[in-house]
């Protein structure tokens, strides 16, 4: 299986989008994002973003996990079903601290990526482009 890492240098142009309930928090992202010339587009409703990834090609999918009436674990869920081959391109942003189930079932799912909140979009981006072929 390919990584979605090893396709990027510094100089490349990503199609992101930001699936969070926390407008405040997409917004950040959006402007740190835009003056890096990346395309960034985001949603605060799971179900849209899934409707995004369904019709849209990106990049990557910073996905939150804890919004309401539509987890993020119900995104990957039905992103497994309905298109796998953008589970890769997925990394988890979160406050919550993960219990142990919830680790494996990303780690089965294929997400090698979990961070915590708050984290800069700077040290994200770096650590994308940075992040080693062969996974965690």
């Amino acid at each position: 299986m390919t990584s979605i890492y090893e396709h990027f240098t510094y100089l490349d142009v990503m199609r992101i989008i930001h699936i969070d309930d926390h407008h405040e928090i997409s917004a950040i992202f959006s402007d740190i994002l835009a003056l890096k010339n990346h395309d960034f587009e985001s949603t605060t409703d799971g179900k849209v973003g899934m409707e995004l990834v369904l019709k849209n090609n990106y990049e990557l999918i910073l996905l939150d996990l804890y919004m309401p009436r539509y987890t993020g674990f119900d995104f990957l869920a039905e992103l497994k079903i309905k298109k796998p081959s953008e589970i890769r391109k997925v990394i988890i942003i979160s406050s919550y601290q993960l219990d142990e189930s919830q680790t494996l079932f990303l780690m089965k799912l294929g997400i090698d990526s979990v961070h915590r909140k708050p984290i800069s979009v700077q040290r994200l981006l770096t650590h994308i482009i940075t992040k080693p072929v062969h996974g965690i």
